[in-house]
């Protein structure tokens, strides 16, 4: 009777040992995952902090500027800065979808997963069939 439940007990040791390593894969990858999105996030915060530094720099230069081009009307400029800045700023809110969402879902699939798109590229170079030297110049003559 042992010799009949070894095979059966081998089998559920390889089981186990291939479940376990299949676990920590997945830990690996979802450590892997969290840290490119991790940093790209703060990466981007950095961006975004100095994108927002500039903007506010780069507006109050062009107020003095507009104001002295209007004579001494710095209130006026500023209105007009903030004109041009909100309908950017509204411009962007509409389009936010086709920006963010349509940029970052992407993104997001590769780096969470890679494998499936890996194997899809493997099984699509095994299953090609060369092509043949004389059928590539027959089709372009």
């Amino acid at each position: 009777m042992s010799e009949f439940s070894r095979p059966a007990r081998e089998l559920l040791d390889a089981s186990r040992e291939y479940a376990d390593s299949k676990a920590d894969e997945v830990k690996l990858q979802v450590v892997k995952g969290l840290s490119i999105s991790l940093s790209k996030l703060v990466s981007l915060l950095i961006i975004v902090c100095v994108g927002m530094a500039l903007l506010l720099v780069l507006s109050f230069g062009l107020i003095l500027l507009l104001g002295e081009v209007m004579g001494k009307r710095y209130g006026l400029a500023a209105i007009c800065v903030a004109v041009v800045l909100a309908i950017a700023f509204l411009v962007l809110y509409i389009r936010r979808d086709s920006l963010l969402r349509n940029t970052f879902v992407p993104v997001f699939m590769k780096l969470f997963f890679p494998l499936e798109e890996d194997s899809a590229d493997d099984t699509n170079a095994t299953t090609e069939e060369p092509q043949v030297q004389g059928d590539t110049d027959a089709g372009e003559a």
